[in-house]
């Protein structure tokens, strides 16, 4: 296993200037420092280091931005606990970070149902948001989740849909809209979700439920989920 020393010389020898600012135009931004390392050049990598919890506390404490992305690829399931999950979530300053823990790390533990309630009614932003990328990553990887259980998403995002800051409202549709395509049966009560989000009157509501119809209501989604079905 390589040093944290030995690494970071590693991820300096990578580092892409050029590429920040591609990160940046993205809304990547907020990092102490950040390399412009692409995440097909530091996936390999990781494998090549292998999972170490302890490793990827040490990188997550570094203040570079590539740093807690290697962290994220390095943890260990069973490791992660929720005092870890809770750190790197008040720590977050960018939304491909809370992605990236909500949709590939808090899905796998046990307490992610829980803390999907508990950041829902937090007030900063990036830790409101882990609460909707944590939907959409059990949406996506809780295959057993009967619809009973993931129905309970519903109300949190039609109560928290009035939020119109930027990574919190996109958040919000983007939750409702993965879980209006899981099946056809949260496909219909999504809709209904939308209509009645549509009839809150703000602006964010508004837009949440007017791009979430759009795509909900499509033929594309509808053909998909009727095959799915068969």
């Amino acid at each position: 296993m390589k040093s944290l020393d030995l690494i970071l010389k590693d991820l300096n020898e990578m580092a892409d200037p050029e590429y920040v600012s591609k990160m940046e135009h993205f809304g990547i931004k907020g990092a102490p420092k950040a390399l412009g390392i692409k995440n097909a050049i530091l996936k390999p990598y990781a494998k090549e280091l292998g999972k170490d919890q302890i490793l990827a506390n040490q990188l997550w404490d570094q203040p570079i931005h590539e740093c807690k992305h290697l962290a994220m690829l390095l943890t260990e399931g069973k490791l992660f606990t929720e005092e870890i999950a809770e750190k790197w979530t008040s720590e977050c300053y960018s939304w491909d970070l809370v992605d990236g823990i909500g949709m590939k790390l808090v899905p796998l533990t046990d307490f992610a149902y829980r803390k999907v309630n508990e950041w829902s009614t937090r007030e900063p932003e990036f830790e409101k948001r882990m609460a909707f990328a944590t939907m959409v990553g059990l949406t996506i990887r809780d295959k057993k989740a009967l619809n009973e259980k993931l129905s309970s998403f519903f109300p949190i995002i039609e109560r928290e849909a009035w939020d119109d800051r930027n990574f919190v409202k996109k958040a919000v549709n983007w939750a409702l809209r993965q879980l209006g395509k899981r099946n056809l049966e949260l496909n219909k009560e999504a809709i209904k979700v939308a209509e009645r989000i549509k009839s809150q009157g703000t602006k964010a509501a508004s837009w949440i439920a007017a791009d979430a119809l759009r795509e909900l209501r499509s033929d594309k989604i509808k053909d998909r989920l009727e095959s799915k079905k068969l």
